[in-house]
């Protein structure tokens, strides 16, 4: 059942990965708020946590503790049948790699209509649907060409349109436009927007180019399995003069209009948990030589972050990661399991005695 509050809510989020003895942290705590319609990218150093992110939205993993809730339902409480049906109806993935989304002998329109005959959507439903789609990623002509006969950001599109058959509500984008060149690249990002705008699409897309990352809405930067920053895009139309206003106003009689001006500006902020924690950039930390310990200050502009002062040498440098390395492995306990029936067999026994 649909929510009117946010298209996603992450709260708390954890995942921990369990290999034989060894336990891996990928999200610690992890909050997260996408709201309807959105177009957001999640970015971050490899090993911070993106891909089970999005795995955990998509409803591949589950996660360990806390939320994550999508579209009013709670992903850590659904049954397996119930997990199968989300992804079903709910979600659309787009690959960095098309070919995980197509079969090479279908044409383009059979590619984007078998999951809407998997699913058992009516022909006559089916086939608007699949035009309208077509025509939306801009491949209604190409609609009866098999793979092998479009370009790379042609597959990738038509991926898209595979990605959208079911109707979700939500696109997840693994690296939509990395293995595709500066025009292709734009087109798909184009198109993207297009289907964001039209259909009020929320778009959640994992990236590391910047060109995406300058046209989203939002981009959210996750460090060490947390979020640690978010960057707003806002779009305002630009100011002009007079003499501006007065020369449109003229093209209008001549039916000669000029696209309106727009300032796009970006606005950094790093983002502070519910227990009051943030991650500050590295690299300010490393340039003020902060670590181990700080100082806060509040002042009349705000909090001033400083090192530590008056700690002892050991302390000031202390790395505990570094130090718990220097122990190496540590052997698990075995501690002493007690078995009561086998105390109150001993018990019989010496009363038989």
């Amino acid at each position: 059942m649909a929510s009117n509050g946010p298209m996603i809510l992450c709260d708390n989020l954890v995942k921990i990965y369990k290999v034989q003895d060894l336990e891996v942290v990928a999200l610690q705590g992890l909050d997260l708020v996408v709201e309807r319609g959105e177009f957001m990218a999640i970015v971050g150093p490899s090993g911070s946590g993106k891909s089970t992110l999005m795995n955990i939205l998509g409803g591949l993993d589950r996660p360990s503790a806390g939320k994550a809730i999508v579209d009013g339902q709670d992903l850590l409480k659904l049954s397996s049948g119930a997990l199968t049906r989300y992804r079903r109806h709910k979600v659309g993935f787009v690959w960095q790699q098309p070919s995980r989304n197509l079969i090479p002998y279908l044409s383009v329109e059979e590619n984007v209509e078998l999951p809407m005959i998997i699913g058992g959507m009516p022909a006559k439903e089916r086939n608007e649907w699949t035009r309208e789609l077509l025509e939306a990623v801009g491949l209604y002509d190409r609609r009866d060409h098999n793979l092998h006969q479009l370009s790379g950001g042609e597959q990738q599109r038509t991926a898209i349109g595979v990605a959208l058959a079911n109707k979700p509500v939500i696109l997840l984008a693994d690296e939509p436009t990395g293995e595709v060149d500066t025009a292709t690249a734009q087109t798909i990002l184009d198109t993207l927007r297009n289907l964001n705008e039209t259909y009020t699409l929320t778009i959640v897309a994992v990236t590391h180019d910047p060109r995406m990352a300058d046209q989203v809405d939002r981009v959210v930067g996750i460090r060490d399995g947390k979020t640690s920053s978010e960057r707003l895009r806002r779009v305002t139309a630009a100011e002009r003069p007079a003499g501006e206003l007065a020369a449109e106003g003229a093209a209008v009689e001549s039916a000669e209009v000029p696209a309106p001006e727009e300032n796009v500006t970006y606005h950094e902020y790093v983002v502070l948990d519910a227990a009051g924690r943030l991650q500050i950039p590295r690299e300010y930390l490393e340039e003020l030589g902060i670590s181990g310990r700080a100082q806060v200050e509040l002042t009349e502009n705000g909090i001033l972050i400083t090192p530590g002062v008056g700690l002892e040498k050991p302390q000031e440098e202390a790395n505990f990661k570094d130090i718990a390395e220097t122990w190496g492995p540590q052997r698990r306990s075995r501690g002493i399991k007690f078995d009561p029936s086998l105390a109150l067999r001993g018990l019989f026994r010496r009363g038989k005695k």
